[in-house]
């Protein structure tokens, strides 16, 4: 069981107050330190006031259908405060379409409601196994800045420019950057890349990275280096100039 001090602080969004209370008792079980919020709105405030009085969240569960910030515009306004945490978001809605929007606007993981506890407990296992174990392994903080073409990333501060100019990117995202910035003479595959920025096996939908590959592009298309991310048919990606 871990300490409370040492516990990760998970934000459960849910306005269900008795699902809200169910899975905050099950992962507070399991040594998950669980702040409910009951709305959009409160679970924004939440995440602004981290970091000033308390440890910033360290994953967010969030339910789409939410009164006063919908989930889905939620997202980006965490990310726009700067809750770079993993965000796994919870929804009856079951269509591939809703599971790749949600992606693309920054989620980390979907699950489907109903849904059973102890597959919510493993996809928390796993987004926080990467920010504990995988990240530091795969971007030490002693890490130089890396730089291809008008790109710079520094993995020690997780900040990415282009033309010196900074660019907002996911969590996935910045990985998938760093991985090809590091060997820029290397062609992934998707399931490599998958691997290395989750750093378990690719038992997900492939798609899921290309997807993220498709939304990197749509950032970076108004510098016009996104012609930097080349897809080598039948096998994956790699970076070209």
């Amino acid at each position: 069981m871990k300490t409370l001090a040492n516990s990760p602080r998970v934000l459960v969004v849910e306005d269900d107050a008795a699902l809200s209370e169910v899975v905050c008792t099950f992962l507070g079980d399991e040594g998950y330190a669980c702040v409910p919020a009951f709305s959009g709105t409160e679970a924004l405030l939440l995440a602004e006031r981290a970091g000033e009085k308390d440890r910033p969240f360290d994953l967010v569960i969030l339910d789409l259908m939410l009164p006063g910030v919908p989930g889905e515009e939620l997202i980006g306004r965490l990310r726009a405060v700067g809750v770079a945490a993993p965000v796994i978001v919870t929804s009856a809605r079951s269509a591939v379409t809703d599971r790749v929007s949600l992606l693309r606007l920054g989620a980390s993981d979907y699950l489907v409601k109903p849904f059973d506890l102890d597959e919510l407990l493993a996809r928390v296992e796993v987004q926080l196994r990467g920010r504990d174990e995988r990240a530091p392994e795969a971007f030490p903080h002693g890490s130089g800045t890396l730089r291809f073409g008008r790109w710079e990333l520094d993995p020690a501060a997780r900040t990415f420019f282009v033309d010196g100019a900074a660019l907002r990117l996911t969590r996935t995202e910045f990985d998938i950057l760093a991985a090809l910035m590091r060997e820029p003479s290397r062609v992934f595959t998707k399931q490599a890349l998958f691997e290395l920025v989750r750093n378990e096996e690719a038992l997900t939908e492939e798609r899921t990275i290309s997807t993220h590959i498709s939304n990197l592009r749509v950032k970076l298309r108004p510098s016009g280096t996104d012609v930097y991310l080349q897809t080598v048919w039948g096998i994956g990606f790699k970076l070209q100039m």
